[in-house]
C-alpha cells in the first residue's frame, strides 16, 4: 500500500470508529472518590466504555438530564440546601458552569426538562415539593418560578420524579403514595388530580415511564418492588395491572429504582437495588399488560440508573455500591439481556446518553 494510501485508509478508519462513539454522561454521589459528573465514551458497535474523564467538579450530582438539542445540561446537587445547575457542553466534552438556582428543598433528586426547552422541574425528596423553572435562550436557568409543596398535616411527602407531557406534569410522590397530574393554563401549571389512581399499602412510587401516545404510564414501587400499569381513559386514569419485579425465589431485602421502555415499546425494564437485577417484560401493545420474562444479575452492587443506549441495541446500568457501570446486550425479538462486560467508574447513580 502507497503511503498516501496508507495514510487515507489510516484517517478514515480513525473517522469510522469516532463515528461510532457517543458519549454518555455519568452523575454521581461525592461522598467518595468522585468529583462530580464524568463523561465515558461508548462504542454503539462494541458496546465498550472508554476514556473516563471528569467533565465538571460538582456536589452529588445524582441526576442530570440534557436540553433537548444537547447543547446544555442540568444537574442537581443532592444536599441538605438544594440546588440545581445549568452547564454548556464544550466541543471537547467538558461542562462550563452557567448559573445555579436554589430548588427550595432538600435533596433534589430528579429533574426532567420539557421537550420545547424552555421549562425545568426538580424534585426535592427531603422537601416534599417540586420547583419549576423558565430556561432562557442561553441554557441559564431563573429563579423558580413555581413551588409545589405536596406535604399536609398528616403525611409527609417525598416528590421522587416528574416528568413533562404535553401540556401535562406529572409528579410521583414517594412520601404519599400518590402521582399527581399538573396541567398547564395561561402558562402556569395548576393541580388537575391530587391522584389519578387509588394506592393500596405503602407501595412507594419512584418513577415512571409513559408511552409515546400517553396512554400508558407505568410505575415503579420503590417499597413494594412493583410496577404499577395505568391506562389513561375517556374519563380520566385506571389501573390495569400490578407486577412484582422480583423473583419468585428471592426471599431478601429490595428496593425499586428505575424504569424504561424499549425504543418499540415492546418490552419494559426496571431495576431492583438488593437482589441486584434488571426485571425485564413483555410487554403487550394492545391492553398495555406485562408479562415478566426474566430477572437478571447487574454484575454489581445496588443498581439506581439506568439506561438503553442511543440504538436500542445495548442497556447500560449504574451499581452505585460496587463502582462499575455495566453492559447487557438487547435481544432484539424477545427483549431479554445478556451480560457483556463493566467498566469501573467512582459512585455511578445516573447515566446519560
Amino acid at each position: 500500500m502507497k503511503p498516501l494510501s496508507a495514510f487515507l485508509f489510516t484517517l478514515i478508519s480513525l473517522n469510522l470508529a469516532n463515528c461510532q462513539n457517543t458519549p454518555l454522561y455519568v452523575g454521581t454521589y461525592t461522598d467518595g472518590d468522585s468529583e462530580g459528573i464524568y463523561q465515558v465514551q461508548f462504542s454503539t458497535k462494541t458496546g465498550a466504555l472508554s476514556n473516563l474523564k471528569l467533565a465538571t467538579t460538582i456536589s452529588n450530582p445524582s441526576y442530570i438530564a440534557y436540553s433537548p438539542d444537547k447543547r446544555f445540561l442540568y444537574a442537581v446537587d443532592e444536599g441538605e440546601n438544594g440546588t440545581v445547575s445549568a452547564f454548556k457542553i464544550m466541543e471537547n466534552g467538558t461542562l462550563a458552569f452557567i448559573n445555579r438556582e436554589k430548588t427550595f428543598g432538600g435533596a433534589p433528586c430528579h429533574i426532567s426538562v420539557n421537550n420545547e426547552g424552555n421549562k425545568l422541574v426538580a424534585s426535592n425528596y427531603k422537601g416534599g415539593n417540586i420547583s419549576l423553572y423558565d430556561i432562557n435562550a442561553d441554557g441559564s436557568l431563573n429563579v423558580a418560578s413555581q413551588v409545589f409543596d405536596h406535604n399536609t398535616d398528616d403525611e409527609k411527602s417525598h416528590a421522587h420524579s416528574a416528568q413533562f407531557f404535553e401540556d401535562n406534569l406529572f409528579v410521583s410522590d414517594l412520601g404519599r403514595n400518590a402521582l399527581y397530574q399538573y396541567k398547564l393554563k395561561e402558562s402556569k401549571y395548576e393541580l388537575e388530580s391530587p391522584a389519578i389512581i387509588e394506592t393500596k399499602g405503602n407501595p412507594g412510587p419512584r418513577h415512571f415511564t409513559i408511552t409515546a401516545n400517553g396512554t400508558y404510564i407505568y410505575v415503579i414501587n420503590e417499597y413494594g418492588c412493583s410496577i404499577t400499569s395505568i391506562e389513561k381513559t375517556d374519563s380520566g386514569f385506571k389501573q390495569i395491572d400490578e407486577d412484582s419485579t422480583l423473583d419468585e425465589n428471592y426471599k431478601g431485602y429490595s428496593s425499586c429504582a428505575d424504569i424504561h421502555l424499549s425504543k418499540d415499546e415492546r418490552f419494559l425494564y426496571g431495576s431492583n437495588r438488593g437482589e441486584n437485577s434488571i426485571a425485564v417484560f413483555k410487554r403487550n401493545k394492545e391492553n398495555g399488560t406485562l408479562e415478566k420474562i426474566q430477572n437478571i444479575s447487574v454484575h454489581g452492587d445496588w443498581p439506581r440508573n439506568f439506561t438503553p443506549d442511543p440504538t436500542g441495541k445495548f442497556l447500560l446500568v449504574a451499581n452505585r455500591k460496587s463502582n462499575n457501570i455495566s453492559v447487557f446486550s438487547i435481544n432484539s425479538s424477545n427483549g431479554k439481556l445478556n451480560f457483556l462486560h463493566d467498566f469501573k467508574a467512582p459512585t455511578p447513580v445516573c447515566l446519560l446518553f
